[in-house]
């Protein structure tokens, strides 16, 4: 079963419907129809939001999920103050990629930059590096370096 491909003038013309239809949740899997690329594109999904997702990024996600809890739902200055001074590790990613998901938002979508606020920020789990360390009399404990993937989304008040 095949989906089949809209032409740019197809989508156009059919944009009310196709949105009700994105927007409207199925009943058996709750969940919104799929689009492509292309046709999120030529219909504006997404243009509301800057996104920025760090990938691999060698920190727990427990870790990660800490600071982000302290940012959430806060404005985007607030949110710089209190990363700029929480002393844990991720808050220097959670920053830099904060910077990434504000330029997003200014360049590419044309929003004002201070009526941003953290709409979302979640860590989900990346792969587990693992590692080995030689203990006594030949066994070995293995150590699990744990990676995460973390998304920042900032929207407009």
């Amino acid at each position: 079963m095949e989906k089949k491909v809209l032409s740019k003038e197809e989508l156009l013309k059919n944009k009310d419907q196709i949105l009700e239809q994105y927007n409207k949740t199925s009943r058996q899997f709750q969940k919104p129809a799929l689009l492509t690329k292309k046709e999120r594109k030529i219909l504006g999904i997404g243009k509301d939001e800057g996104r920025a997702i760090l990938r691999y990024a060698r920190i727990s996600d427990r870790k990660a999920k800490i600071v982000l809890d302290l940012i959430k739902g806060k404005g985007i200055d607030e949110a710089y103050a209190i990363l700029r001074y929480t002393p844990k590790a991720a808050s220097e990613l959670i920053y830099k990629l904060l910077k990434s998901a504000e330029a997003n938002a200014v360049n590419n979508n044309d929003l004002n930059r201070d009526a941003l606020y953290v709409a979302e920020a979640y860590a989900t789990q990346g792969p587990t590096l693992k590692r080995i360390q030689p203990r006594a009399r030949g066994s070995a404990y293995r150590i699990r370096k744990r990676t995460s993937h973390i998304t920042v989304v900032l929207k407009e008040r």
